[in-house]
């Protein structure tokens, strides 16, 4: 068995995609939604820990920070990001978790022909998702950089560790207009309710942008109907999840029958 820890998990399409992948490759699997509050995740975790069918789980908003600190033993990319999304349970009952969200994030741009090397990107967040894409982002070589955040400290903090990291990238934190920019990334949950506030000014998209979420439910959020309203570019959250299954299957030790 594996699972997803989320707070809602109304929202995640995980189980499916992860259950039809089982299915397509005979692997006798079941990947299940656990909805769980942030006070209530290390009883949860210690719970997991005596499961002894349990193969790992999947972690999401708004659990991801707390993960690296709660789990057993985190990857380099993980600590690096301060986040974790993907948790394998040892047979001995440890759990190790690794980040997949920002190698996946890439990997779902380039899969759809968005090529982000040297491009020009605004992005929205500086919690664990957003974390992990600035990283993944500077790795794949973008040519700029611009973070934004309602709390514009984390927005600096998370430049400044991106760019200790690679010191030729040019990374700052930024306002809510994302003009002069290529990319434009959703890195945050809004958008997930009704009623949200849309993470940018959509007064300053261009229809030459690409216009990218990452939140999976709604399927076109209201970011991404403003920005097809102006002509721009979209890219669903969605696509992040289908370029991680692989890797998140590969370390949570799941092979396909023969």
């Amino acid at each position: 068995m594996f699972a997803i820890l989320a707070d809602p998990v109304d929202h995640v399409r995980t189980p499916g995609v992860f259950n039809a992948w089982f299915a397509a490759r005979r692997i006798d699997a079941v990947l299940v939604p656990i909805e769980v509050p942030p006070a209530g995740l290390a009883a949860l975790l210690d719970g997991l820990r005596a499961m002894t069918n349990l193969g790992g789980f999947v972690v999401t908003m708004p659990h991801k920070t707390a993960m690296v600190g709660l789990a057993d033993e985190a990857s380099r990319t993980a600590q690096l990001i301060g986040a974790a999304n993907t948790v394998r349970r040892d047979r001995d009952g440890r759990l190790i978790a690794t980040m997949f969200d920002g190698e996946g994030f890439v990997a779902g741009l380039r899969s759809h022909g968005h090529e982000p090397r040297g491009r020009r990107v605004w992005m929205a967040g500086a919690g664990g998702v957003a974390c992990a894409i600035a990283f993944a982002l500077a790795e794949a070589g973008v040519g700029r950089l611009t973070i934004h955040n309602r709390t514009a400290a984390k927005a600096v903090e998370l430049a400044a560790r991106v760019r200790a990291a690679y010191p030729t990238l040019e990374v700052a934190a930024g306002s809510a207009h994302p003009g002069g920019h290529d990319i434009v990334i959703n890195g945050t949950a809004l958008g997930l309710h009704d009623g949200d506030a849309l993470p940018c000014d959509p007064a300053a998209l261009r229809p030459d942008m690409l216009v990218a979420e990452v939140v999976m439910q709604p399927e076109t959020t209201a970011l991404l109907a403003a920005a097809t309203a102006r002509g721009c570019r979209i890219h669903h959250g969605i696509h992040m999840l289908d370029e991680q299954i692989r890797l998140m299957a590969a370390f949570m030790g799941i092979e396909p029958r023969a």
